[in-house]
């Protein structure tokens, strides 16, 4: 049986090297830690005063409760979580306890981190405290300075936004020593930014359907941070429909799914497209608008030629002037429709590759063409006002939508018109006489002298050849004169049927303009509306008269002496 003193150290036998370091091993918790070691430790109770941490050692160690309190005044750490600590001196000791700090081990675990950070340029958290002079005051640790110019890639004026907020931050300046330190949060931003541009450049491609961030809106689009690389969002691809402005579609800050369109990596390009997530609806639309359906919608524009309708977000159909009404009359859409108004259309035409609708709006009415033979007849008179003047004559409007032509030639009997308005004016109320109705053509001609009877026509009733009449010369020609008999109607007395003057020049007519004589007709053509006149068949019918008298004179005169000779003889006899 072993007694006590065999027990003792002293009297044990020598253990081999490898024993001694067991023991060592064994018993080095008993020994106390070295002044300025961080040792980590295992919460095991949190008292109104103290956090009582198990670090490894023969006794448990005490934290102040204070030192892991957080500003609002609440406690994150609980039983069982891991804790830094160190042996704090200088504090008075607690019996059965070994006094710790938390916050010491933690400030130089912070530097540690710290110095590391900034020797191999890692990122670092940190907590923005509040403003200071020239920047904030940020908590990574310790307490560090951050510049306002280091605050954001961008100029930023609003720096309290940031108290309170955690953000992760590059160390720029370290001083260990003094205890400074100043840290920025924009290297933070721009490294992350050229991190995520980097995998954006090698995993984006086109066709691909990504998420990005609005970042900023132009005039012809918005600007999509897709994570470290921008992409433009033209407005012409935003939205099938008609957009004015970008801002009527996405705002700053709006998270979009976005199509990539073109992806240029070398000149890192990147064009989105927002409207492609969605069907083209011009692909059913020739199934969904067939010719002849009635259809509603909003006019979003009106030019000189027409107004454009939309019928649905990405379609519009052109209703064109002509289309608008029966009536030729109108100048411009704007008298029929103004932007904004809801009209209804008849679908003319779709032309799906070419994106284009053709809608009408007159046909919701009856083309009163159809109609026009029913209710007018050759012969009969109508009113209308002059609506245009073309060079070889009129238009005018007998009712809305139905328009006539007056030829220049149907405007007058008596006059030679060289253009329409010697005898009407635009806008004039006149009446004429339907000579012709074509229906299937559009088209009616009018008259307007056929209101008054033809003068040809009583000149040639009322005269024969032989009949001498008064008129009056009004022009020369190299092979006669025209003479005019009655408005509107003249006959040519040819140069062979004017006698000669000696008294005459060469350079005169051989008749006297404007001077009214005498003329015998001696032709008539009614069909080519030829009258042929005469002054040498007057002179050569006087000539003949006055031989005739002078003849009937002679004959008197002879039989008067015969019988006075035989009145002479009768009476010699008696």
């Amino acid at each position: 049986m072993a007694t006590n003193a065999d027990q003792h150290p002293l009297n044990q036998p020598v253990q081999p090297d490898d024993d001694y370091e067991h023991l060592i091993d064994d018993y080095s918790h008993f020994a106390p830690p070295a002044e300025g070691e961080i040792l980590q430790g295992r919460v095991l109770k949190i008292t109104d005063k103290d956090v009582i941490v198990d670090f490894g050692y023969k006794s448990e160690g005490l934290v102040p409760v204070e030192q892991v309190r957080q500003p609002d005044g609440s406690i994150t750490i609980q039983p069982g979580d891991a804790i830094d600590v160190m042996v704090d001196r200088g504090r008075p000791a607690v019996e059965g306890y070994i006094l710790l700090s938390h916050e010491k081990a933690a400030r130089i675990r912070a530097w540690d981190t710290l110095e590391r950070a900034q020797r191999e340029s890692l990122l670092v958290s940190g907590r923005v405290i509040g403003r200071t002079k020239g920047g904030l005051s940020v908590d990574v640790g310790v307490l560090a300075f951050m510049p306002s110019s280091q605050v954001d890639a961008r100029p930023t004026h609003n720096l309290d936004s940031l108290v309170g907020q955690d953000i992760a931050v590059k160390i720029v300046k370290l001083n260990r020593r003094r205890g400074n330190v100043v840290v920025s949060r924009k290297l933070a931003i721009e490294e992350e930014a050229t991190a995520r541009k980097t995998v954006a450049l090698e995993t984006l491609n086109e066709g691909d359907i990504t998420t990005g961030v609005v970042k900023n809106l132009t005039e012809y689009g918005a600007f999509v941070d897709l994570g470290g690389i921008d992409g433009l969002l033209h407005v012409s691809d935003m939205s099938y429909g008609r957009v004015g402005h970008p801002s009527e579609v996405v705002s700053v800050g709006d998270t979009i799914s976005v199509r990539v369109l073109k992806f240029d990596r070398e000149k890192e390009r990147i064009s989105l497209g927002l409207k492609q997530l969605a069907p083209d609806p011009w692909e059913s639309a020739e199934e969904r608008y067939p010719a002849g359906l009635r259809v509603i919608g909003r006019v979003v524009s009106v030019t000189d030629y027409g107004a454009f309708v939309e019928l649905e977000p990405g379609v519009e159909g052109l209703i064109h002037i002509s289309e608008m009404t029966w009536s030729r009359r109108m100048k411009h859409p704007s008298k029929v429709v103004r932007v904004g108004d809801q009209v209804e259309s008849v679908v003319l035409e779709v032309k799906p590759r070419e994106r284009r609708i053709s809608l009408g709006m007159k046909q919701l009415e009856a083309d009163p063409w159809t109609t026009v033979g029913e209710r007018y007849s050759i012969g009969s008179v109508v009113e209308g006002r002059v609506r245009k003047l073309i060079d070889f004559g009129v238009f005018v409007e007998i009712e809305e939508g139905v328009d006539g032509l007056v030829h220049v030639s149907d405007l007058s009997w008596n006059k030679h018109v060289k253009h329409p308005s010697e005898v009407v004016k635009k806008g004039q109320l006149v009446q004429a006489v339907i000579l012709n109705i074509d229906a299937p053509n559009r088209r009616l001609s009018l008259g307007i002298k056929q209101l008054q009877p033809d003068a040809w026509e009583t000149f040639f009733r009322k005269h024969q050849v032989g009949d001498v009449v008064r008129g009056k010369p009004v022009r020369a020609a190299t092979f006669g004169v025209f003479v005019e008999l009655a408005p509107g109607v003249e006959g040519l007395c040819h140069t062979s049927e004017i006698p000669s003057s000696p008294d005459r020049r060469e350079d005169q007519p051989p008749l006297q303009i404007g001077e009214e004589s005498e003329f015998k007709i001696i032709k008539l053509n009614e069909a080519e509306k030829r009258i042929g006149l005469s002054v040498r068949a007057i002179a050569e019918d006087e000539e003949r008269t006055r031989l005739e008298d002078y003849q009937r004179q002679a004959a008197a005169a002879t039989m008067t002496i015969e019988e006075a000779m035989h009145l002479k003889d009768q009476g010699e006899n008696h």
